[in-house]
């Protein structure tokens, strides 16, 4: 980019391929990528809360998903604009940081901007709107750190956590059986957590879905469920005290790694060959079946000829087993994957107290269970539902509730849900606007207003009067002194969040604050914007 001046002196600039591009500048560039992030949180300001709407979205291949996890819609879009792919990376990093929320961070950093558009209007120096943000949002990180509680969980007492699962699945198609999922999410979370550590691993827990039977079926599974079946229908479907031997290399003669082929001209010639390899399937097995092994399952497939050996001697074996489900098979049962067959010893072995084949309905559809593992820290969550998008809904539900555990195992702060706690932030910024002298306090008080944003969406979606609701409940907050009062979405007849057991992790509502915050500033500061005009 140059700059040239013309015959009065006034400097204008001189872009490569000028005509092919359009430039925005100063109040107008805002005001674009303004309207642009206002534009996708409109999108998502419908789904948020228990009594949200879900949106339906086609991808080019024609495949449907059903969903109202901000994250998922956002992903599913084809968004085009820069600005609203902003928007698009911040519930992305809300949703790989704390797993749930990914709505409400756009509905607030939406919010945010609408405010700052009448700011700007006002005159006001985007810079400093950005910098009076800054300052509210560190006033309602601290006040959210006030206003929050403890609570002590015990491996036999884990209703705490419970309750708080049952708050993020309540917001899901899966609401009617949210007790009985979050009971599930929560004992699969224990099931793996390091406790003393406080720390989660949710790749050992491993989602798996079935199309077929209803959400009620829905089980957890102390092992490991894999999608395959024995490889030779005579094998035996039940195996008690499994020893089992996890291999990656096939069950197959060696093939030099040179170009070859093989000349056979006589009948004797090709009766060696065949017996050389029966002589390597039988070599084969017989190790597997010397080191003690009593299933073997393998991550390649073998040919007619293993399978009937195999089966001949009574060793039942799994082909084709991906190579996520190998490890997690060999974490559960303490067992070694082991790349060649020299190398099998019996100490590589993994040992689960019963191997059984399942089958569902009246399909041939078949489901491996190896379970009463020698390390039980692999879980599966086995999920049914009546369709495809219902499973696939009840796995990102499911996901959800097992990050807000995780999340609470880490930190055990919880706060209020029901736009409690943002109503409380609200009223302290408000509050705190006056001892800034500046020209902030103005962004200060519209960061307020935009807090204000989410009780008012829940009250919208919740089908009371929004304004009305909104300003009773703060009301009540401020005369009370009480900061767990929030809105009654599911018309219980209480405000108190308490009494309605609402929760949210402290850590996912903090995340929420800043994210939503340090987006906007970035956005506040974007005054020129240079793009290649359509054609």
């Amino acid at each position: 980019m140059a700059l040239a001046f013309d015959d009065f002196g006034r400097p204008f600039i001189i872009i490569k391929e000028q005509a092919q591009k359009t430039r925005l500048r100063g109040l107008d560039a805002q005001k674009a990528n303004i309207s642009a992030g206002k534009a996708v949180a409109r999108i998502l300001r419908t789904s948020l809360g228990p009594k949200g709407m879900d949106k339906m979205l086609q991808s080019p291949d024609g495949e449907v998903t059903i969903t109202n996890d901000g994250a998922t819609i956002l992903e599913q879009m084809d968004v085009d604009n820069q600005i609203a792919k902003l928007m698009v990376e911040l519930s992305r990093s809300q949703d790989y940081e704390i797993g749930d929320g990914t709505t409400g961070v756009v509905v607030l950093a939406g919010a945010l901007l609408e405010q700052a558009e009448r700011l700007l209007e006002r005159g006001i120096h985007p810079i400093r709107v950005a910098e009076g943000y800054e300052m509210a949002s560190r006033i309602a990180f601290e006040n959210l750190e006030r206003i929050s509680q403890k609570f002590d969980f015990e491996p036999s007492n884990l209703e705490p956590l419970i309750q708080t699962c049952m708050t993020t699945l309540s917001s899901k198609i899966v609401s009617r059986c949210k007790r009985f999922l979050a009971e599930i999410a929560v004992k699969a979370v224990i099931a793996v957590a390091d406790l003393e550590r406080r720390d989660v691993n949710l790749d050992l827990i491993k989602v798996e879905g079935k199309v077929g039977g209803k959400l009620e079926d829905t089980e957890l599974i102390y092992g490991i469920a894999v999608d395959k079946d024995m490889s030779h229908p005579q094998m035996p479907k039940q195996i008690a005290d499994a020893k089992i031997a996890i291999l990656t290399c096939p069950f197959e003669p060696p093939k030099p790694k040179t170009k070859h082929k093989v000349d056979i001209d006589t009948v004797e010639k090709f009766q060696t060959l065949s017996l050389q390899e029966r002589k390597y399937f039988d070599d084969m097995v017989q190790k597997c079946k010397d080191v003690g092994a009593t299933l073997v399952i393998c991550q390649w497939g073998f040919d007619d000829e293993a399978n009937h050996l195999l089966m001949h001697r009574n060793l039942p074996a799994v082909r084709w087993v991906g190579g996520v489900e190998l490890e997690l098979i060999a974490i559960a049962t303490g067992g070694r994957i082991v790349p060649r067959f020299q190398e099998l010893t019996p100490e590589k072995l993994g040992k689960a107290g019963l191997v059984r084949e399942k089958s569902f309905g009246t399909t041939k559809d078949r489901m491996l269970y190896i379970e009463h593992c020698a390390n039980s820290r692999a879980v599966t969550i086995f999920i049914r539902g009546g369709n495809k998008m219902m499973v696939e809904e009840t796995k990102r539900s499911i996901h959800d509730a097992l990050c807000v555990a995780r999340n609470l195992i880490r930190n055990k702060s919880i706060v209020y849900g029901g736009g409690s706690a943002e109503i409380s932030c609200s009223i302290a910024v408000e509050a705190a606007a006056d001892r800034y002298p500046g020209v902030e306090q103005y962004a200060i008080r519209s960061f307020a207003d935009a807090l204000d944003s989410i009780p008012m969406a829940l009250a919208e979606n919740s089908g009371l009067q929004p304004i009305e609701t909104l300003s009773a409940v703060k009301s009540q907050q401020i005369k009370e002194n009480n900061p767990y009062c929030g809105i009654d979405c599911n018309d219980i007849g209480t405000n108190d969040m308490r009494e309605q057991n609402v929760f949210e992790t402290l850590i996912g509502k903090q995340q929420q604050i800043l994210l939503a915050t340090q987006v906007v500033k970035m956005i506040l500061k974007i005054d020129d914007v240079i793009s290649p005009s359509e054609y």
